[in-house]
């Protein structure tokens, strides 16, 4: 919940050819913004890597070489790391932006006040961006990251509210159920 000193801006993936270069799935808002940010560091903290150059592959993929990696298998060796910036190197994010991880680990209620559990992620498969809660039972919910089903974001105050149109959408079960319950005649 608390602002964390480093944020993950990129993970490692395969090699791309045999003189070093690797893939790389960047998580900043522009895929190739992620070679300004140096230096780039392990998730352990004991490797620091300083790239040396990109080219954009797809929408959020870019192939790197990295200073001292120049064979296949060193690029190998940096398969599925964790790419991390220390925070304080980061602009600061503007009016309704936010950083993933300022989102993580904060409470999830209702706009009456129930608990509904803790942000454990933000997802994007494609549609846009998703909170995935993770309630004190049951599956976790996803909800649309949009300020109609999220209308409020309190990092400081450690909590999102969600309307309870998201509510519904994430479990369409519970309306179905509710119209399904008997009615007394002065509702027909």
């Amino acid at each position: 919940m608390a602002s964390q000193q480093r944020i993950l801006v990129g993970v490692v993936g395969a090699p791309h050819g045999i003189r070093g270069e690797v893939r790389v799935k960047s998580y900043t808002a522009t895929p190739t913004a992620i070679a300004s940010y140096r230096p780039l560091i392990s998730e352990d903290g004991r490797k620091t890597l300083v790239m040396l150059g990109l080219r954009p592959v797809k929408d959020d993929m870019v192939v790197a070489r990295f200073e001292g990696v120049g064979t296949r298998e060193a690029a190998a060796a940096l398969t599925n790391m964790k790419l991390y910036v220390d925070r304080a190197i980061l602009p600061a994010a503007d009016e309704d932006e936010y950083y993933h991880a300022d989102l993580v680990g904060l409470r999830a209620e209702t706009s009456c006040g129930e608990p509904l559990g803790e942000v454990m992620s933000l997802a994007n498969y494609g549609a846009g961006d998703l909170l995935e809660i993770r309630p004190p039972a049951g599956e976790t919910i996803l909800v649309p990251f949009t300020q109609a089903f999220v209308p409020v974001v309190d990092v400081p105050g450690g909590r999102v509210m969600i309307s309870d149109e998201a509510l519904a959408e994430a479990d369409p079960d519970a309306e179905a159920a509710s119209a399904d319950a008997p009615q007394d005649d002065a509702d027909r």
